[in-house]
């Protein structure tokens, strides 16, 4: 078999980006010609690593997808070639020492937590893994773009994926729970008096409904904390950031006195995220 060449990697990745992280493929148009490859990589990765636990029939077969991920980046880093079209991608559009390779398998790790289906403890094990997911893409992201200066935005880059993490999670609550996971915490859960079953089963309830928009109101705090700290944030970081300006329009719909996430959508059509993401562009603001 002929190995896949850069170009055909780039475009499967794109690709993959559209259809499964549509909020980032968004963005892309405005990351500068020249580092826009370098997202689309790094983005198409992330899709990857971020679906295993859905991809796979046991934990195990989840464990060695992951390990293979790790090998990969340290092949990449090396200077060897890897099969994966991802692979390819983040190998032909990053020099090994701006790889940030420990932070790529940092990713990876974070992501073993997808493979238990315990609920998190309290909320600060969820932010935490949000923080570990999410920020720490968003930013990976801020160095593809903008190198170092990224590590000087980290007060805003941290609670803009934090943010946009518990935004999605709650969004993906259908999906999670036909799959039997929640990620809801347990101290919430119990507080509320909430019944995993009844989530399982597809059923809204108050208690549900108290839970989520405590949630949610973090994710808006969370917003509001990386908006404090907007001057940090180099203009040619905003690109990284911007996934977090569609948080808003997300958060009032759950947030809706009568929402209930089995039977009413959080999606948004693209033609109005796209006008706000170019709005939030133009005043230099995510």
């Amino acid at each position: 078999m002929n190995a896949i060449s850069a170009s055909e990697s780039l475009h499967a990745c794109l690709e993959n980006v559209r259809r499964l992280d549509h909020d980032r493929f968004l963005t892309l148009i405005f990351v500068p010609a020249a580092k826009r490859a370098r997202l689309i990589a790094l983005y198409a990765f992330n899709a990857e690593i971020a679906r295993v636990r859905e991809a796979v029939s046991e934990p195990m077969l989840g464990q060695i997808r992951l390990q293979w991920w790790r090998e990969a980046i340290e092949a990449i880093a090396r200077g060897e070639a890897a099969g994966h079209e991802a692979a390819v991608a983040l190998g032909e559009t990053f020099a090994a020492a701006e790889l940030h390779g420990e932070k790529l398998v940092a990713l990876i790790d974070a992501r073993e937590r997808d493979l238990d289906d315990e609920p998190f403890v309290d909320m600060n094990a969820l932010e935490a893994y949000a923080d570990a997911t999410s920020a720490t893409l968003m930013l990976l992201a801020g160095f593809a773009l903008a190198g170092p200066r990224a590590a000087k935005a980290l007060a805003a880059i941290r609670p803009a994926g934090v943010a946009y993490a518990l935004t999605g999670l709650m969004r993906a609550l259908p999906l999670h729970a036909s799959q039997g996971r929640l990620y809801l915490p347990l101290d919430l859960m119990r507080t509320h008096e909430i019944d995993p079953h009844r989530i399982f089963a597809g059923e809204m309830s108050e208690g549900l409904r108290a839970a989520m928009k405590e949630i949610t109101g973090r994710a808006r705090a969370h917003l509001g904390e990386a908006r404090r700290h907007a001057a940090l944030v180099d203009r040619a970081l905003l690109p990284a950031l911007l996934p977090a300006a569609l948080c808003d329009r997300y958060l009032s719909i759950m947030e809706a006195a009568d929402f209930d996430a089995f039977h009413h959508s959080t999606e948004v059509p693209a033609l109005i995220h796209q006008s706000r993401l170019t709005t939030r562009k133009l005043l230099g603001r995510f």
